[in-house]
Formats: C-alpha cells, structure tokens, sequence
C-alpha cells in the first residue's frame, strides 16, 4: 500500500485540527495542550489515523469529500490513540 503526497499533506493540515480537538477534548481547556504539543499530537494522530482507517477501510462513504470527514475523524481518533499511548507508556515506566 502506497500513500501519495497529498494524502500525507491532507493528513498534516487536518492532523493540526484533529490534535487540537484532541487537546480540547482531554484538556477541557480552550488552548488543549498548547500549539506545539497540539500540532505535534495532531500531526501523529494524522499518521496513526489516516493509516488505521485506510488499512481497515473505515468509513469509506466519508472519502467523496475533497477535504474529507474522513480525514477529519481519523486525525482525531489516531490523536486520542496516540494520547492513550503516551499516557500507557508514562505510568507504566520505572522511575
């Protein structure tokens, strides 16, 4: 499987929404975790995202967008994964 570029470019600009909703949404603070933490979550979330929902065809009727819901939901998803992720990984490591 092959991704073109703008797929990966699409991915990054909602990536950057989809980590702040992210934010928002963990946060429940109107700046999340702040622009770079948010744009760094967001750009993962994206990655994680977009290639979970490709791979596993998720919600293939979103795709007829130009700038698809798709891409929108998936950046989300991939970032509150990729926030579990983190959080897992932070109190499960010895000190």
């Amino acid at each position: 499987m092959s991704f073109s570029l703008s797929q990966i470019f699409v991915w990054v600009v909602i990536g950057i929404a989809g980590g702040s909703l992210a934010g928002i949404l963990v946060t429940r603070e109107r700046r999340g975790f702040g622009f770079w933490p948010n744009l760094g979550l967001g750009l993962l979330g994206a990655i994680v995202g977009g290639a979970l929902f490709r791979v596993f065809n998720l919600l293939p009727d979103l795709e007829t967008v130009a700038v698809s819901m798709r891409d929108i939901v998936s950046a989300l998803i991939g970032s509150l994964i990729v926030l579990g992720l983190w959080w897992a990984y932070q109190r499960n490591k010895v000190v």
